[in-house]
């Protein structure tokens, strides 16, 4: 028995409670999550820190787009990342045996979860408000901060589903 594939989630039409002008940003934020999900079904954990080509690991990635999700929605609240932001981007890519495929799993779902929630909440008439973003306060919109996030995680959704198959072919001692 065939399981029907669903369409790409941008064709499963608008989401509930999502401002029309962000349907874009939940649709690849959500398209990401499926598609990390799927690729990483039967993924050898033991491969999760291993750098193909000295190219980024699989953990990193996954490490990487909830922190990206995380500081860009953060911005486009007005508000400045927290120490507890600041740390988790400094150790992003750190080989680290103790965090498992797991716990990056979960907490890239729970971040896609907090940042459907604040795309419910965000109002179409702020998006084009000024927001600052970092120590240099470089300006940028709520709208642009949203977007970038939606197209970096999808940027690194690629990279990592590359890399996943790369370690798949290879032979590590």
């Amino acid at each position: 028995m065939s399981q029907e594939k669903l369409p790409e989630v941008w064709l499963r039409g608008p989401l509930p409670s999502i401002p029309p002008l962000l349907q874009p940003v939940a649709h690849a934020l959500l398209q990401a999550a499926e598609e990390i999900n799927a690729i990483l079904l039967d993924f050898n954990e033991d491969l999760l820190w291993k750098r193909p080509a000295m190219l980024a690991s699989a953990g990193f990635h996954l490490q990487h787009i909830a922190g990206v999700q995380d500081r860009l929605f953060t911005y486009a609240k007005g508000e400045a990342l927290s120490e507890s932001q600041l740390a988790y981007l400094k150790s992003e890519g750190k080989e680290n045996e103790t965090i498992t495929l797991a716990f990056l799993l979960e907490h890239l779902h729970q971040q896609t979860e907090k940042s459907i929630e604040q795309l419910k909440q965000t109002d179409e008439s702020t998006l084009t408000e000024i927001r600052y973003v970092g120590r240099k306060q470089i300006p940028s919109t709520v709208m642009g901060l949203l977007f970038h996030s939606a197209e970096h995680t999808m940027r690194h959704t690629g990279q990592l589903l590359v890399t996943i198959k790369v370690l798949q072919t290879l032979k590590f001692d």
